[in-house]
């Protein structure tokens, strides 16, 4: 039995989706909504890394030279060193969901307006 293709769907052609050209990119990336798009990411990711980076080194440093700090018991065997260290595994997910909260509230719909229109002028 024979069977029939589908014809593409609008804009794109039998070998594959439009592309939009080399120029509509580098178009895009000098355009002021780009540029809004990127001061968007980096005023958050930023400062983020610079403070957790700072945090973990933080640790790091007590590790290595207040180890009469760090082996403080809080209660029972549980000290400063693993307090803090199960703080640095929370601080991770912390900082993953609210970059995903930031990413679905302010990146995604600014992304989202540029690949439409890039991909309607295609």
């Amino acid at each position: 039995m024979a069977t029939e293709e589908a014809p593409p769907p609008p804009g794109a052609t039998a070998a594959g989706p439009v592309q939009p050209t080399t120029e509509s990119f580098v178009a895009v990336q000098e355009s002021a909504e780009f540029g809004e798009l990127r001061r968007t990411y980096r005023s958050f990711a930023f400062p983020l890394t610079v403070a957790f980076i700072a945090w973990y080194l933080l640790y790091v440093l007590l590790s290595n030279f207040a180890g009469g700090f760090m082996g403080t018991r809080l209660f029972g065997n549980i000290n400063v060193a693993l307090v803090l260290g199960v703080a640095q595994f929370a601080t991770t997910f912390l900082i993953a969901w609210l970059y995903s909260r930031h990413a679905a509230e302010k990146l995604d719909p600014k992304a989202e307006a540029i690949k439409s229109r890039m991909e309607a002028d295609a």
